[in-house]
């Protein structure tokens, strides 16, 4: 004979296994939503602040065709390794795992660039120490 309590225990078994598949199953819905989200805002970011450098560089470039004069060798060596750093970013290959150290490469190159030029140039949109501080208080 079978026992009174096991369709209840059965029930809470099964409301509770039922429950954690629909919890789970959420979860990955909403998981891929918010990882989609960061993933664009990411992109954006690291779109932007190429496209800052590739601006800088540009204008460097066309400076330097107009009058060489005012641009060390130093300087107009370095703008060509900012371009080359650039070109060699890899946009179309999220993963590939050089992309953090040619970013890094970028901003290094682009102070030493301003700094031998005595420029105060600075990229906003990416936060300093300071502003990152400001942002992290609770």
């Amino acid at each position: 004979m079978e026992d009174i309590l096991e369709p209840a225990v059965n029930l809470v078994e099964n409301l509770h296994k039922e429950g954690f598949d629909e919890g789970y199953g959420d979860g990955l819905v909403a998981g891929k939503e918010e990882a989609k989200e960061v993933g664009l805002k990411h992109g954006f970011e690291v779109g932007e602040e190429l496209g800052f450098y590739r601006g800088c560089v540009d204008v460097w470039n066309s400076a330097i065709r107009v009058d060489p004069t005012p641009f060390s060798l130093r300087v107009q060596k370095g703008v060509k390794q900012m371009e080359e750093l650039i070109d060699k970013y890899p946009v179309m290959e999220p993963e590939d795992e050089s992309v953090q150290d040619v970013m890094e490469a970028l901003r290094l190159k682009f102070r030493a660039i301003c700094a031998s030029m005595g420029v105060k140039l600075e990229y906003k949109g990416y936060p300093g120490a300071a502003s990152e501080a400001k942002q992290l208080s609770y």
